[in-house]
């Protein structure tokens, strides 16, 4: 296991980390029901009123932050981090806009097509400044909702469904052409890639192709993929529940490496640092925010604050 520093503790099913040019990295709490500033010294702070379940979170070309809020969960263990259903409290998912300076929280989608979003949960921002979000459907006692793929804008004007259904969709993310968006099935521990043909527009494949897409990998054995980030290479790393991993998979399938966690529900990763070669990994099952030198500097994301 390599050399991780925890940051912070007593998070409530952290994911979505996004480092800040100031050092300090945002996330959502989960089962917190909030979005939160931690900074190096590990001071925690809320940014807006999220409530809900605020999953990924990405920064946009006004320099907002934009939440995907899975609309909140159930949690009956200590630490909080597994879910039995939805909150009773749920109606549906959204996506969210916060000013980080000021706190002001605004709902920018609660639907598509008419179709209610039933639980984003990761987005990643392209070069003209629209976004990808993954909709990870919600489970239920007897039953689960359908998941998808979609596109929108900032402005809250315009979403579309890519692709519809995918049965856990979790991290997304593109490739460093942004030719190709990336999507983590988490039930059947695979990684999907569609071609972009135009912002907002995915290339189908025909059946018996997946979804419409290719399968770049899947593990073997019990593993469950959740959030992503890639490397400046193009290497996808893939948080892997279970096992607790960090998985990098190579565009061609290959897996790289694994870098083993301290935690069996590492969720997400982003790099950060002034040659993105530190990972900030959310370490859900202990509630906690880790920080490791990485082996290669990871994708500049669009817009990084």
């Amino acid at each position: 296991m390599a050399d991780i520093k925890i940051i912070a503790d007593g998070l409530g099913f952290p994911e979505g980390p996004v480092w800040m040019a100031d050092g300090s990295v945002i996330l959502g709490e989960i089962s917190g029901r909030k979005v939160t500033r931690v900074t190096p010294d590990g001071k925690k702070t809320e940014i807006g009123k999220a409530g809900g379940g605020p999953n990924g979170v990405a920064t946009g070309p006004d320099g907002a932050l934009y939440v995907c809020n899975n609309g909140g969960a159930v949690y009956n263990t200590t630490p909080s981090f597994l879910s039995t259903g939805p909150a009773l409290d749920y109606k549906n998912g959204s996506i969210q806009r916060i000013d980080p300076r000021t706190g002001e929280t605004r709902t920018l989608y609660t639907e598509c097509n008419g179709h209610k979003l039933s639980a984003p949960n990761d987005i990643v921002f392209d070069r003209q400044g629209g976004f990808y979000f993954t909709d990870l459907g919600k489970r239920y006692a007897h039953h689960r909702d359908h998941g998808g793929l979609y596109y929108a804008l900032p402005d809250g004007s315009s979403v579309t469904e890519l692709v519809y259904p995918i049965v856990s969709p979790n991290g997304v993310g593109l490739s460093p052409d942004e030719k190709t968006v990336y999507v983590a099935d988490t039930e059947s521990s695979r990684i999907f890639a569609w071609d972009i043909l135009a912002p907002g527009r995915v290339r189908h494949e025909p059946f018996p192709a997946p979804y419409g897409g290719r399968c770049v990998c899947g593990l073997p054995g019990f593993q469950r993929f959740d959030s992503l980030a890639l490397e400046a290479s193009g290497n996808i790393c893939v948080a892997t529940l279970v096992t607790g991993h960090i998985t990098v998979i190579a565009p061609d399938g290959r897996v790289v490496r694994q870098v083993k966690m301290p935690d069996v529900y590492p969720t997400n990763i982003c790099f950060g640092g002034p040659d993105l070669r530190t990972a900030y990994i959310t370490l859900s099952a202990s509630g906690q925010l880790a920080a490791m030198e990485w082996p290669e500097p990871g994708l500049k994301l669009n817009f990084m604050a």
